[in-house]
């Protein structure tokens, strides 16, 4: 094993890298750390393929809930 790999704190096998974002001075800079342990047999178990967050989107249209005014 490497230096630069990771490994579970509770069963020992080794976990893959994740990139984290981070912003310093208004730039994001990638931040290294461990990744969820794949053994089934750890407690710190996290399942499949957790890693990815859902995607936020605006979808472009006609504004909802805003009031026409009128002209007096």
């Amino acid at each position: 094993m490497a230096s630069d790999e990771y490994v579970c704190p509770v069963c020992g096998h080794s976990v893959d890298q994740v990139v984290r974002r981070h912003k310093t001075l208004g730039v994001f800079v990638p931040l290294w750390r461990p990744g969820p342990c794949k053994n089934p047999k750890c407690e710190a178990y996290e399942g499949e393929e957790a890693e990815s967050e859902p995607v936020l989107r605006t979808e472009s249209g006609p504004a909802v809930g805003k009031t026409e005014q009128q002209d007096s």
